[in-house]
């Protein structure tokens, strides 16, 4: 089947045309709708400010994201040391045997974490309104 049979491309509108059903129109358009619905809700609406939890059997501590310090907590192996700078948090130091919370590294985005397990600690940047890691992670 060919579209060109035209200069001016007048038969590839009719076709057109004969392809598209209203519905199709509506499908379309319902579509488009949702993605800018989705853009805006996701890169162009204000988010809360991003908070930094920090969890341990001692308590529960909440700073603001931009705040620079650093916190030791204290758990059963051991002082954990948090670092908070910058937008970013990470765990500089830790008793336990494995590290793998010092491997894990920033966390600069709400949603992530980073956990010394054998120390008992978590540490969440969570947005302002209390979104927090779901119990599957922790």
């Amino acid at each position: 089947m060919y579209f060109l049979s035209s200069a001016d491309g007048s038969d590839i509108i009719y076709i057109m045309k004969s392809w598209l059903k209203p519905f199709d129109i509506l499908i379309i358009l319902l579509v488009i709708i949702l993605t800018f619905f989705a853009v805006y809700k996701v890169y162009i609406m204000p988010q809360a400010q991003p908070q930094i939890l920090i969890r341990s059997q001692g308590g529960e501590w909440t700073y603001p994201a931009e705040a620079e310090e650093t916190v030791d907590i204290y758990g059963p192996l051991g002082v954990t040391t948090i670092k908070l700078e910058k937008n970013r948090a990470w765990i500089v130091s830790s008793p336990c045997n494995n590290q793998t919370c010092i491997a894990a590294g920033f966390i600069t985005r709400q949603g992530e974490w980073a956990a010394c397990l054998p120390n008992n600690v978590l540490l969440i940047m969570r947005s302002a309104g209390g979104n927090d890691v779901d119990s599957v992670a922790w």
